[in-house]
C-alpha cells in the first residue's frame, strides 16, 4: 500500500475536526504566498522537518500540559481543499500566480506527511518538540498556523486547569463554569474539553458534554430564586417517596413544618428569624422538580439568615421522603467564613434531628474564583467541597498565550538553524529524538534531545546532559529509566506503526498520572525549581558549529 492509499484508508477511520471551521484555509495568508513561491521555484516537494515547541512555561510555573494533538491529527487526516476554497485562494493571491499552482493545491492530501508527537496529556517543557512534522516543504508550511492554533490555547488552558487542581487539592470537586465568559463558542467548547483533560471533574457546558462525554453539572441561578414571590405560587405540591411507596400530598407544608422545627430547635434557636418566603418557595419548587438532585443557590438574599435555613428545611423534608439533598452553592461574600458557618449549621442540624451525614452536606463555592483565591481560602481555612470556576480559568486571564512556534530544523537532510540576538529564540537544528530520564526516586530528572542517528540513552549508563546554549551548565546523569517522548501519530508510509488516539478520559488519566509523578518542588505555585532540558554532548557541539558557520562575521573599521 502506498502513502496515498494508506492516507485514504486512515481518513476513513479518523473523524474530522470538532470545529467545522478548522479547514485548510484556517491559516495566515503568508502560508499560501510561501507555498506559491516554493512551487514557482520548484522547491515545493523538498523534504522538510519542522519542530513545534514553546519557549517558556506559562503562569510563572515550571511545567506545561500538552493538549490539542487529537484535533491536529483529525485535521491532517481530513486535509483537502474544496473547489470553493481554491477559488477563494485564487481571488486572494495576485492575478500573476499561475493556474498550475491551484491544480497543485487540489492534489494535496498530506499522505506524504509524517507527524511525531509527545502523547497528549503529557507534562512537557520548553524547547523540547511537542510535535515533529516531516513532509514536502510547501505542504508542511500550510500546516503551521492551524497546528499552532490548535495546540496553543489547548495546552495553555489545560495547564491552567492543572494548576487550579494542584492548589485546590485532590479531594475537591472542580467544576468548569466558563462558557458564558469564554472567547466565543469555540473558546467555550475548547475550554470545557481541555479543562477536563487538565483535571476538572465536570462542566456546565451541555454541548461539550455531548461532544466529549464530560460529566455535566449545574443547578439554578439567582433569577430562578427571585422569580418566586410566595409559596402560594406552587400549584403542584405532591411528591412521591423515593421508593414509590407513598405520596406526600402537600410537600410545601412539610417544608414549612421543618423550617419551624429548625427555628425553635435547642441548638439553632436565635441564629435566624423569619426567612425570605419567596426564596423558600423557589427552593421548594426546585426540589419538587429535582428531588434527587437538589442543590440550592443560597446567597440571593442572606446566606445565614435565610438561604441556609431555607435549604435545610427543604433538605430535611426531602430526607423524610427518602431523598438526599446534594448541597448548597455560595456565589458571593466571604466564602471562607460563610462555608464554615454553613458547616456548623449543618452539623447542628444533624445533632438536633439525628439525620446521619447531614453535617457533611456538600458546599460549592463560585464567584470569579482563580488560583490565588483558592490559595487564600486554603490559608484562611474553609469548608468548601467543590469549586465552580469560570472567567479566570477559561480566558487564561493570567497569561494571554503559550507562545508556540513552528520552526524549520532540516530540509533535504541539511540541518537549519534560526539565529537571534535573543538566545532564547535560537532554534535547535536537525531532526531529533527526545528522551525523559528518571532518577532513583522515580521522578523525571531531565529531558534530553539527541541527533536522530545518535545511540539513545540507556538505563544505568552515565550520560552527559548539556544546556543547549550555556556552556557552564552541564551534568552527568545515570538514569534508572529512559522514556522516548516522540511517537508516530500520522504515518505517511504504510510500513510505520501509528499510535492510536485515546478517548478523552484516558488522556485525562495520563495527565493526572504524569503530574503526580513530578517532583514536588517543580510543581509548587511560588518559586518552583526549574526542570532541566538538555541536549547530548554531540548535539551541543553541532549546534554551536552550525551557529558559528551561519552567523555573519562583523568587520570593524
Amino acid at each position: 500500500m502506498d502513502g496515498k492509499a494508506n492516507g485514504a484508508k486512515l481518513r476513513g477511520k479518523i473523524a474530522g475536526p470538532t470545529n467545522p471551521m478548522v479547514t485548510p484555509i484556517l491559516t495566515d495568508l503568508y502560508q499560501f504566498t510561501m507555498a506559491y513561491a516554493y512551487w514557482k521555484a520548484g522547491k515545493h516537494n523538498e523534504r522538510a522537518v519542522f519542530d513545534l515547541y514553546f519557549r517558556k512555561n506559562p503562569f510563572g510555573g515550571e511545567y506545561t500540559v500538552f493538549a490539542g494533538l487529537e484535533e491536529c491529527i483529525r485535521f491532517i487526516a481530513n486535509f483537502k481543499f474544496s473547489e470553493e476554497e481554491i477559488s477563494f485562494i485564487q481571488e486572494s493571491l495576485p492575478p500573476t500566480c499561475e493556474d498550475g499552482f491551484y491544480d497543485y493545491l487540489r492534489g494535496i492530501d498530506c499522505s506524504d506527511v509524517e507527524v511525531y508527537a509527545i502523547p497528549e496529556g503529557s507534562v512537557v517543557f520548553p524547547k523540547v518538540p511537542l510535535m515533529r512534522v516531516e513532509g514536502p516543504v510547501a505542504v508542511v508550511q500550510l500546516l503551521e498556523t492551524p497546528y499552532v492554533n490548535l495546540i496553543n490555547y489547548a495546552s495553555l488552558v489545560a495547564t491552567n486547569a492543572a494548576r487550579h487542581r494542584f492548589v485546590a487539592g485532590k479531594s475537591k470537586l472542580l467544576l468548569e463554569f466558563g462558557l458564558r465568559r469564554a472567547q466565543g463558542p469555540d473558546g467555550g467548547i475548547s475550554a470545557s474539553k481541555y479543562c477536563y483533560l487538565g483535571g476538572f471533574d465536570a462542566t456546565s457546558n451541555v454541548a461539550a458534554g455531548r461532544l466529549f462525554g464530560i460529566p455535566l453539572r449545574g443547578t439554578h441561578s439567582h433569577a430562578f430564586v427571585s422569580s418566586f414571590m410566595s409559596p402560594d405560587e406552587i400549584v403542584e405540591k405532591s411528591l412521591r417517596r423515593y421508593d414509590g411507596s407513598s405520596v406526600c400530598e402537600d410537600f410545601v407544608s412539610l417544608v414549612q413544618m421543618w423550617l419551624n422545627k429548625i427555628k425553635w430547635s435547642n441548638l439553632l434557636r436565635g441564629i435566624f428569624g423569619e426567612t425570605n418566603q419567596s426564596e423558600l418557595a423557589a427552593f421548594t419548587s426546585y426540589a419538587l422538580a429535582f428531588p434527587g438532585n437538589f442543590l440550592a443557590l443560597v446567597d440571593t438574599y442572606d446566606v445565614m439568615r435565610s438561604g441556609v435555613p431555607n435549604f435545610c428545611a427543604v433538605a430535611l423534608a426531602l430526607n423524610e421522603m427518602g431523598y438526599k439533598a446534594v448541597g448548597i452553592r455560595l456565589d458571593s461574600g466571604d466564602l471562607a467564613y460563610l462555608s464554615c458557618e454553613a458547616r456548623k449549621f449543618f452539623i447542628s442540624v444533624e445533632k438536633e434531628f439525628g439525620v446521619s451525614g447531614f453535617g457533611k452536606t456538600n458546599i460549592t463555592a463560585s464567584n470569579d474564583l482563580n488560583e490565588e483565591t483558592l490559595d487564600a481560602l486554603n490559608k484562611q481555612g474553609h469548608e468548601v467541597d467543590a469549586y465552580g470556576i469560570g472567567t479566570y480559568l477559561v480566558t487564561c486571564y493570567a497569561q494571554a498565550a503559550l507562545g508556540c512556534v513552528f520552526k524549520l530544523v532540516e530540509i533535504n537532510n541539511q540541518p537549519r538553524i534560526k539565529l537571534s540576538e535573543d538566545v532564547t529564540k535560537v532554534s535547535i537544528p536537525c531532526k531529533k529524538r527526545s528522551f525523559r530520564l528518571y532518577g532513583k526516586e522515580g521522578y523525571p530528572l531531565v529531558d534530553i534531545m539527541t541527533g536522530e542517528n545518535e545511540p539513545p540513552p540507556k538505563t544505568g549508563e552515565r550520560i552527559l546532559c548539556r544546556h543547549p546554549f550555556n556552556e557552564s551548565k552541564r551534568a552527568y546523569v545515570v538514569p534508572q529509566r529512559v522514556e522516548e517522548l516522540l511517537k508516530c501519530f500520522w504515518p505517511g508510509s504504510p510500513d510505520k506503526e501509528r499510535e492510536e488516539l485515546l478517548p478523552l478520559k484516558d488522556i485525562r488519566d495520563r495527565c493526572i498520572h504524569q503530574l503526580e509523578q513530578m517532583r514536588p518542588d517543580h510543581m509548587r505555585r511560588l518559586n518552583p525549581t526549574p526542570y532541566k532540558v538538555s541536549v547530548s554532548a554531540k548535539l551541543y557541539d553541532f549546534i554551536h558549529f552550525l551557529w558559528l558557520n551561519e552567523a555573519p562575521v562583523g568587520e570593524l573599521q
